[in-house]
């Protein structure tokens, strides 16, 4: 069999690298979960727990560098210049990825907003209306007889009778 002949009409498929398709979505609820993990008692225990075992890492080194003159410099000397290049790198991450997942929340409150609004509107136009239709069923109920009135009309109407009679 033959090789389908290439239409010089129809766009070739690109070649090389592609652009990654990335799903904001995806990116957003990534960003969120991370937020959420870094304003946890967790992550600030974990990372007290991370500089710890650092300094104690590197004072264990430095110690045995200085009393024996041998082995290797601590992988970090104080100032611990490498562990500020690490928390200066996690904070540009962070801060990005905790106005991401803010943005999200707020559009997600925008969204609440809006329908409560339309709510409420048209809660206020069922209350509205109710009150119109009470105010027009007290009208119509000025014009009917009532049972009391009803009542003393035969009692008058009975008296009227009895006096005819009698």
């Amino acid at each position: 069999m033959s090789e389908p002949r290439r239409r010089l009409d129809q766009p070739v498929a690109p070649r090389g690298l592609r652009r990654p398709r990335i799903s904001p979505e995806a990116v957003g609820s990534a960003a969120e979960t991370i937020a959420r993990f870094f304003g946890t008692a967790r992550y600030l225990f974990l990372q007290t727990l991370i500089v710890i075992i650092w300094i104690g890492i590197n004072a264990v080194w430095g110690i045995n560098y200085h009393n024996h003159k041998h082995g290797s410099k601590p992988f970090d000397p104080y100032p611990f210049i490498l562990l500020n290049l690490a928390f200066s790198t996690q904070a540009a991450y962070a801060a990005p990825l905790i106005l991401l997942a803010q943005n999200r929340q707020a559009d997600r409150d925008r969204i609440q907003a809006d329908a409560d609004r339309i709510r409420d509107d048209r809660a206020i136009a069922d209350a509205e209306y109710l009150a119109r239709e009470i105010a027009a069923i007290r009208i119509a109920l000025g014009d009917v007889v009532t049972r009391d009135y009803l009542r003393s009309e035969l009692t008058r109407l009975e008296r009227t009778r009895d006096e005819r009679e009698g």
